[in-house]
């Protein structure tokens, strides 16, 4: 079992939609925490709201800095050195999305999607893995998405990130496991967050609804399970039974999840 009451817990993406309620749930638990995304002043904001209503665990801190560069990310570890803390469980949260056909994205925002969703969690584990391999003690969990296991259209990029931050997951609880690391991969669907308000671009832009509030998923019950399976030390989480049939579905039959996608027309069809 992960323990989380008095754990040091470094979120990153604290003001999204998942990094809210990691934050509220990870407090109630009696964490500590070491909260970053990039407006400091609206974490700030959140932080004091919740603080006023939660009473066990603590804000240890919150910085806004930008992790879509390797300069961010050293920045963030330098910080969280400077506190003497040793990082009990490291939760790479910050992700964004996209959404249009692969050669009408701008370059630029796939790119930047590609450092942030990927090399982000990356650059990160790769800092922050040494303390814990010394210490035989730490939990990394990556927040991937259902679009790590089913590539739909328009989400060409968002899946390729996906995609690689599942292997990444479990190639390194393969290489860490011996040295009592554990690591926790996030499968969840599509829910509540501001991901679902993406950029659009292209031809796709305005031909495929986005997904339906009432089919969108609850953020704060899909917290809820990947804490229990942190604590549960789960290598796979599934948070909500969308992500777990597709998921199932994608690896027994796969040719229903494909009829099941080209569902998907556009208006113009």
């Amino acid at each position: 079992m992960t323990e989380l009451n008095q754990a040091t817990v470094l979120i990153t993406g604290a003001s999204g939609g998942f990094g809210q309620q990691f934050t509220r749930q990870l407090l109630k638990a009696g964490s500590h925490l070491i909260l970053t995304d990039l407006d400091a002043e609206k974490l700030e904001e959140q932080v004091a709201a919740l603080e006023t209503e939660i009473k066990t665990g603590k804000v240890i801190a919150c910085w806004g800095i930008d992790l879509s560069t390797e300069n961010g990310c050293q920045t963030l570890y330098d910080r969280a050195q400077e506190l003497n803390l040793p990082i009990d469980i490291l939760i790479n949260n910050a992700g964004i999305a996209i959404y249009g056909r692969m050669d009408e994205v701008p370059s630029q925002k796939w790119e930047t999607l590609m450092q942030i969703n990927l090399l982000t969690p990356m650059r990160l584990s790769s800092l922050f893995i040494a303390d814990m391999i010394a210490r035989k003690q730490g939990h990394i969990v990556n927040i991937s998405s259902l679009a790590g296991h089913i590539a739909p259209a328009g989400l060409a990029h968002y899946a390729a990130s996906k995609f690689g931050l599942r292997g990444f997951t479990e190639g390194l609880f393969n290489e860490v496991k011996r040295y009592n690391i554990k690591v926790t991969g996030v499968y969840p669907f599509f829910s509540r967050t501001p991901l679902l308000q993406a950029e659009r671009y292209g031809t796709l832009a305005y031909e495929i609804t986005r997904v339906a509030d009432e089919t969108a998923t609850d953020p704060e019950q899909v917290i809820a399970k990947v804490i229990q399976g942190i604590k549960n030390n789960q290598l796979h989480i599934f948070p909500d039974r969308r992500a777990k049939v597709f998921s199932l579905l994608k690896q027994y039959i796969p040719s229903l999840v494909n009829w099941r996608l080209n569902q998907v027309k556009p208006k113009n069809e």
